[in-house]
């Protein structure tokens, strides 16, 4: 007598932001490779971390000039209400309310938003709470009305960050917070091909992923390489390199450059670099994983993907901007999680201003430097990746822990 086989699981992820949404993506291959059926719901922008994943999104998707970052500034705020962000949100939770019955589980990756979304959905949910650390203060102190609501006896399981929020949020909700390692980590680690040339040392430069502040972030780095003083600028010493965004093309960047004084050179659609005299900056599209890992130093205005480096035991040096993302303010809580592999030039000086601009470039030349006679401070810098961020693998032990979580929830 044949039986028939059980019904697959279905789980929803739900994220919001561009990090979230590569962390949600990372967990979702890895559910899928255990036989979960995972579709995605992201909250902000376009989601395409989930399509280049090849797991489906609910819903028509949009992105805005903020990316999701408009609480980091009163400006932000109000942008997001003249761009209707705040409708196309509750739009978004309207369309989760309507289809939460379909799945076993809703797996929540971000902060507060998605959390209270879960809720309201009244689904069996998890919790990867990447948003929060406890390193930014201390103590963490959660947002009203998160900490309520990760207690709820619906949410079958919380993830943190790192080892001392899963300690600290453990005594304050009474309820198990475990750290299995950061998803997003594991994009890092992936195996690469070398970069071009055979320099002494290699400097990555990171402007982000969101237009057109990416664009404005690559322009303070130019100026800052301007600066640089006369033994780095050979390419045979300083081996430079910047990981751009698709969006980022060489249509964009050449009207740029030529103002600031550097010259493209395309040599194909994917393969080109930028060049002003001894200097030469090889532009790299879809290598960012080989920057990361074969620079010795970032400079970076980024979020994620500086985490991703001090993951790998990589120095960071911030360059502050205008924003949206990446503000003084954005940089500070970014020093004050990360912790001191992760270095600001002239913290209170205006962007773009000359004691920013050199002050980076002398902090520049003193950190290759140490890189160079230092060697201590590699091991230290290691360690502090492993203490802030985790090993890799994060992906997996988490999909399987989620696996385990369903059989609860199916009874929910």
């Amino acid at each position: 007598m044949s039986h028939a086989a059980p019904p697959q699981r279905r789980i929803l992820l739900l994220s919001n932001g561009h990090g979230e949404d590569l962390s949600g993506a990372l967990i979702g291959l890895q559910l899928q490779e255990l036989g979960v059926a995972v579709e995605a719901l992201p909250l902000v922008g376009h989601g395409r971390a989930y399509q280049q994943a090849g797991i489906p999104t609910r819903g028509r998707t949009r992105e805005y000039s903020t990316g999701g970052l408009g609480y980091t500034s009163l400006w932000g705020r109000i942008t997001e209400v003249v761009q209707g962000q705040v409708i196309y949100l509750l739009s978004r939770l309207a369309l989760l309310l309507r289809i939460a019955r379909r799945y076993d589980l809703v797996l929540v990756v971000g902060d507060v938003i998605p959390v209270l979304a879960a809720w309201l959905s009244r689904r069996p949910s998890a919790v990867y709470l990447v948003a929060y650390s406890s390193h930014y203060e201390g103590t963490l102190r959660l947002p009203w009305p998160c900490g309520a609501l990760l207690r709820s006896r619906r949410l079958r399981a919380v993830y943190s960050r790192d080892q001392r929020t899963a300690t600290d949020l453990s005594q304050q909700l009474g309820r198990p917070v475990r750290f299995l390692g950061n998803p997003f980590f594991d994009g890092a680690l992936k195996p690469s091909e070398p970069l071009a040339g055979a320099p002494q040392q290699r400097l990555g430069l990171l402007p982000g992923s969101r237009l057109p502040e990416a664009l404005h972030n690559l322009e303070l780095m130019l100026r800052v390489l301007e600066r640089l003083p006369e033994p780095l600028r050979p390419a045979a010493r300083l081996g430079l390199h910047a990981a751009l965004v698709g969006k980022l093309t060489p249509q964009e960047v050449a009207p740029l450059a030529s103002r600031l004084g550097w010259r493209l050179e395309l040599d194909n659609p994917s393969q080109c670099r930028l060049v002003r005299g001894p200097l030469t900056l090889q532009l790299e599209w879809g290598r960012f994983a080989a920057v990361i890992q074969q620079c010795d130093l970032l400079l970076s205005m980024t979020g994620t993907a500086a985490e991703q480096c001090v993951g790998l035991g990589k120095p960071v040096l911030q360059l502050e901007g205008e924003g949206p993302q990446f503000t003084a303010g954005f940089a500070e809580a970014q020093r004050r999680l990360l912790g001191p592999g992760v270095v600001c030039a002239a913290a209170e000086a205006a962007p773009g201003s000359e004691a920013q601009l050199n002050g980076t470039a002398a902090l520049l030349e003193r950190l290759l430097e140490k890189l160079q006679h230092d060697h201590p401070w590699s091991d230290e810098l290691r360690q502090l990746g492993l203490e802030r961020i985790g090993s890799g693998g994060g992906a997996a032990r988490m999909a399987a822990d989620i696996r385990d979580c369903l059989s609860g929830a199916s009874h929910a």
